[in-house]
C-alpha cells in the first residue's frame, strides 16, 4: 500500500520498504552492482569467476535481468520469491506445518513478534504461510547491522523490509531513531492496515533459549504514549494487535556456526565475525536441510498489561508453549545426560536416532556440548529449567 507519495510527505523514506514506483530503478541498480555480481558468480560460477571474472559478471547480470523481467511492483517481486520458497521447502524440509493462523482475521493487520533462529527464513516462512492462506505478506524488521552492502539493503527493502537502527552513537540519536521506528510501525498497523514481523530480541537465539527483550516493547509503545502521555501501556499494545509467533526447526542448518560462536565466547570472551558471515548464514539457512518445520501463530495480546516486562513475559509464555519439540531436542538432552525426567522418547524412531547421531558425529568434539545445548534448551525452557 503506497499512501506516501512525495519526499515532503515521507518521514520514513530512509527506513521503509521500497514502493512500487521505485522497483524498476532498484532492479536496474542491482543488475549493475559489481559486488552483487561477484558474490553471485563466486557462489554459482566459481571457476569462471576465478579465470574470467568479467564474463562471469556479464552472465550474472543477464540472469538477473531475465529473472526479473516483468517485475514492476513489490508484489511481482515477492511472487518470484514465492516460487523459490516453494522449491526450498520441497528440497530442504521434510514437512512444513502452520497452526493458529485460522484464528486471526484475514483482513486485519497484526504485529507478529516471533522467536528468531534464522536471519532470513523466520519471516520468510511467515510470509509463505500468509501467501498460502491468500493473505498479504508482512513488512519485515531488519537490523542495520545486516545491511553492510548496498545491494543487500536493496534486496531486503524490495522484499518489504524496513530498517531497525543498531549502529547509531549517542543516547539522543538512538532515542530519535526509535521514536521514528515506533511511529512507522504504528502507522503501518493502524493506518496502512499492513502487518509487520519482528524478532522478540536483537539477534538470533544461538543457544536455543527464546526470550523477549522488554526494550523492544518500550520502543513499540513510544508512538502511542507520546501522543497520549497518560496512555496505559496495555492500550498501546492492544492497538498494535501484537501476536506471538513460534517457529520450530527440527534441525538448524546454521547450528555448527552457532556452536562455534558460543564456544569462542566461552573460551576467549570474544568472537570476531567475518565480513561475509551473515551472508553465508543466510545462504546456509536457505540451502541446508531443516527436517521438519512448524510455525504457530498465537493469540493477540489485549490491554491488560502494566509494564513492558509483563508484555514480554506473555510473549515468552506463548512462544515457548507454541514451540514444537522434535526428536532432535529430546535426543540432545539425552546425549547431555541431563534431566532424564524430561525425556519423552516414545515418538523417537530408530531413523530419528540414526539421523541425529550422524549429525552429532560430524561436529568437532570441542563444539559438541554447545551444539547439543541448542537443541536441549527448548526442552529445558518448556519445563521451567532455564533461569531468568
Amino acid at each position: 500500500m503506497n499512501d506516501v507519495t512525495s519526499p515532503a510527505q515521507d518521514p520514513w523514506a530512509d527506513i521503509r520498504p521500497y514502493q512500487d514506483d521505485e522497483v524498476a530503478a532498484v532492479l536496474a541498480r542491482l543488475a549493475g552492482n559489481r559486488e552483487l555480481l561477484d558474490a553471485l558468480t563466486r557462489y554459482r560460477l566459481p571457476r569462471l569467476h576465478r579465470f574470467l571474472p568479467g564474463l562471469a559478471r556479464t552472465i550474472a547480470a543477464f540472469v538477473i535481468r531475465r529473472e526479473t523481467r516483468g517485475v514492476a511492483s513489490v508484489r511481482d517481486f515477492q511472487m518470484r520469491i514465492a516460487h523459490y520458497m516453494e522449491r526450498m521447502i520441497r528440497t530442504s524440509t521434510d514437512d512444513f506445518r502452520v497452526d493458529g493462523l485460522e484464528h486471526l482475521a484475514p483482513d486485519t493487520a497484526y504485529l507478529f513478534i516471533g522467536n528468531h533462529r534464522d536471519i532470513a527464513l523466520d519471516p520468510a516462512f511467515v510470509n509463505y504461510a500468509l501467501h498460502q492462506a491468500g493473505r498479504d505478506t508482512v513488512r519485515i524488521a531488519i537490523g542495520d547491522n545486516l545491511l553492510k552492502k548496498p545491494y543487500v539493503t536493496d534486496l531486503m527493502r524490495l522484499n518489504k523490509s524496513f530498517i531497525v537502527p543498531r549502529a547509531l552513537r549517542g543516547k539522543r540519536a538512538m532515542l530519535a531513531a526509535y521514536q521514528t521506528l515506533s511511529d512507522y510501525i504504528r502507522h503501518s498497523i493502524t493506518v496502512d492496515n499492513h502487518s509487520i514481523w519482528m524478532a522478540q530480541r536483537e539477534g538470533r537465539a544461538k543457544d536455543g533459549i527464546d526470550r523477549t527483550d522488554p526494550a523492544i516493547i518500550k520502543m513499540l509503545t513510544m508512538a502511542r504514549r507520546r501522543e497520549e502521555r497518560q496512555a496505559p501501556i496495555g492500550d498501546a499494545i492492544a492497538e498494535l494487535r501484537l501476536v506471538p509467533v513460534s517457529i520450530s526447526y527440527e534441525y538448524d542448518p546454521c547450528d555448527l556456526q552457532k556452536a562455534r560462536e558460543l564456544h569462542a565466547l566461552h573460551t576467549s570472551g570474544r568472537y570476531e565475525k567475518g565480513e561475509f558471515e551473515d551472508i553465508l548464514s543466510i545462504v546456509t539457512g536457505i540451502t541446508g536441510h531443516k527436517g521438519r518445520v512448524q510455525l504457530r501463530f498465537g493469540e493477540p495480546l489485549g490491554s491488560g498489561f502494566d509494564t513492558p516486562e509483563a508484555v514480554a513475559a506473555e510473549i515468552d509464555r506463548q512462544v515457548v508453549a507454541g514451540y514444537r519439540l522434535f526428536p532432535s531436542h529430546y535426543l540432545a538432552l539425552e546425549a547431555l545426560g541431563d534431566a532424564p525426567e524430561l525425556l519423552q522418547m516414545q515418538e523417537v524412531t530408530e531413523a530419528d536416532r540414526a539421523r541425529f547421531q550422524t549429525r552429532l558425529h560430524s561436529i568437532p568434539p570441542e563444539l559438541r556440548e554447545w551444539w547439543l545445548a541448542q537443541y536441549a534448551n527448548p526442552v529445558r525452557h518448556r519445563a521451567g529449567k532455564i533461569d531468568g
